[in-house]
């Protein structure tokens, strides 16, 4: 493959990148260095407001992943990926109703913090663990992989731009903490929609439009949209989408410490709601751009294929290339396309350094030193940055070695999301659920979806159910075509066209029933959590939507736990607190401390500040 090189103008605007997301950590670092606390540092001092958090959170959640691998997926199997968009849509709506409340009014800073509010220090240590490891892994591989496609295609240096990115996100991280990953996040932001806009606008441009674009995009099957086949082993349908796609995310989305904690940064309840919807409103934007463009790169080369005729070696070398075509004359515009990409990777790489930093600094600093001054606790968390910053570079660096297991490892990322999304359910929605139940249905939950992704790729699905639509090479170089024929199936097992070959969007889903179905059964062989003994802010009792009719009935759902006919913010309003049985002790021996009371919920605004959840008691 020829590869096309930068020229100056192209690294001047991708320098310019760095160095204003790095203006924004030194910009914060003077600006905050009088309120020098770990609060202020890891929460953004609970101040935040909606705008620049729904900016970052739809920075983060859209990595370089999408901007490299989004486009190629249409540009192969055609834009039902579109379809994601109801998945976001029932994700954001489950996350701002369902867990940030809960999470929200708590006060907790790490995430993981609730498991021991509901169940105990084991469950959130293990919990804790398990999140560490998978999101060190997927960072790694999210800095690692599209600055290999990137490098690939046009000769962008490879390990400088990897020490960079890991270097930068270090360097704003630690001196300015959330608040610089906030706002430099926000730029980025804005960076990944200059980038998508001009590839919409040239890309048309050249193939003749967009009415042309949609027309070929028509012919070639690409707008074959909706599929309501119900078959849970095929790739993508209008279910395992819509579906196993909210699983998915919400997995990775609705109980993750990168994005709750941002959520509780917010100054009130209300702006946490608010960051969360403009947020849905971004990832609508964001994704609009990717299809179009995987649809704009089909009319572009719907003639000769380049990953089929072997002129790109990977379908994620496809938008760089493609990138490459359209501004080969207008420098500084390939600059862009790259400084867009790597917008996705820094922002993810940023929020996962800032949240692994607070689940270590919360969960298990804090737990062996609970007495520690508030400079102490700062330095502490910049230390654990730059040492996080470090291992996430480092992982980067061994993927590099890793070959085909790098697929395997960002599947990891799903893989232990829906057992994660499951424990929170049951600690959320089923109050009889105790520790026991909660553990083993995160071993079982872990086991079922290790289970499947393992077996899959061991045994790939048939080619039938994952085989790309048409692809021409009829205008191509005869000499460089190579022709593609779905590849010959070893002696497989039964189970290998039937498990194993669930289409990978159920990963979560089968890991998040595993962990509910298992954590109810265990719960009720070895004794139920007694109700009297969960502080009623714990749990969401959506059962009072299907049994709004009886409070008896409602009551009985509530398995004891003491709502008092009551909601929440009646009773903050009227300044009465939750108390626990006398000599309460929670099932694994620990004895449970009353919390401190509760005020500044507002009724006019029907939400809550931050300034309510400074938390008295630690455990």
């Amino acid at each position: 493959m020829e590869v096309k090189n930068f020229k100056v103008w192209d690294y001047l605007v991708f320098a310019g990148l760095f160095i204003v997301s790095s203006g924004i950590g030194v910009f914060f670092a003077v600006k905050e260095r009088k309120k020098a606390i770990s609060k202020e540092f890891l929460v953004g001092g609970r101040q935040m407001t909606y705008g620049p958090v729904a900016l970052s959170l739809t920075a983060s959640f859209m990595s370089a992943v999408t901007v490299l691998g989004t486009p190629s997926d249409v540009y192969r199997f055609g834009a039902s990926f579109g379809l994601f968009a109801i998945a976001y849509t029932f994700v954001i709506i489950l996350t701002s109703e369902l867990f940030l409340p809960v999470f929200y009014q708590s006060g907790i800073t790490s995430t993981y913090e609730y498991l021991q509010l509901r169940f105990n220090k084991l469950v959130r240590f293990a919990t804790t663990l398990i999140y560490i490891v998978q999101t060190i892994l997927y960072t790694g591989v999210v800095v690692y992989a599209p600055a290999l496609a990137l490098n690939q295609v046009t000769g962008f240096d490879l390990w400088g731009s990897i020490f960079a990115t890991g270097f930068v996100c270090t360097f704003y991280c630690t001196l300015g903490g959330l608040k610089a990953v906030v706002w430099s996040d926000a730029f980025q932001m804005v960076v990944m929609l200059v980038g998508f806009l001009s590839i919409l606008i040239q890309g048309s441009a050249q193939v003749g439009g967009f009415h042309r674009v949609l027309e070929q995009s028509a012919n070639g099957s690409r707008l074959d949209i909706i599929d309501f086949d119900t078959d849970p082993l095929r790739r993508h349908t209008f279910w395992t989408i819509s579906v196993g796609g909210t699983f998915t995310w919400l997995g990775v989305y609705g109980v993750n410490q990168s994005t709750i904690q941002r959520c509780i940064s917010c100054k009130t309840e209300k702006h946490a709601k608010l960051a969360l919807y403009f947020n849905l409103l971004g990832l609508w934007i964001i994704l609009f751009c990717a299809v179009f463009s995987g649809l704009i790169m089909y009319c572009y080369f719907k003639d000769c294929d380049p990953w089929t005729s072997g002129t790109v070696s990977a379908p994620d070398q496809l938008m760089p290339y493609f990138v490459m075509e359209i501004f080969a004359s207008t420098p500084g515009m390939p600059g862009l396309f790259v400084s867009c990409a790597f917008s996705g990777t820094l922002s993810t790489v940023a929020a996962s350094i800032n949240a692994l930093a607070t689940v270590t600094f919360e969960d298990f600093v804090k737990s062996c030193f609970p007495h520690l001054s508030d400079k102490l606790s700062t330095w502490i968390s910049k230390g654990l940055c730059i040492l996080f910053g470090v291992i996430c570079t480092s992982m980067a660096v061994a993927a590099s070695v890793m070959g085909s297991i790098t697929q395997a490892a960002i599947s990891i990322h799903g893989m232990c999301g829906g057992p994660m999304l499951g424990l929170f359910t049951l600690g959320i929605l089923f109050p009889f659920v105790n520790w026991k139940g909660a553990l083993g249905g995160l071993l079982t939950g872990i086991i079922l979806s290790f289970w499947v992704a393992i077996g899959a790729f061991i045994y790939p699905a048939p080619a039938s159910k994952t085989w790309p639509l048409s692809l021409s090479t009829n205008q191509c170089v005869p000499s460089n075509v190579t022709e593609f024929v779905p590849p010959v199936l070893p002696s497989r097992p039964a189970i290998a066209d039937t498990w194993y070959s669930l289409s990978y969007l159920y990963y979560s889903t089968v890991g998040c029933l595993g962990c509910i179905a298992a954590g109810v059964i265990i719960s009720s062989l070895t004794g139920h959590q007694s109700g009297e003994d969960i502080q009623p802010v714990l749990i969401k009792p959506v059962c009072n939507l299907f049994c709004f009719w009886s409070k008896k009935y409602k009551t009985l759902c509530w398995c004891g736990v003491q709502h008092d006919g009551a909601t929440d913010q009646e009773n903050l309003e009227n300044g009465s607190t939750w108390k626990p049985r006398t000599e309460s002790v929670l099932q694994n021996g620990l004895r449970q401390e009353s919390p401190a009371p509760v005020s500044g919920y507002d009724p006019k605004d029907k939400s809550y500040d931050n300034v309510a959840f400074e938390r008295i008691t630690h455990f």
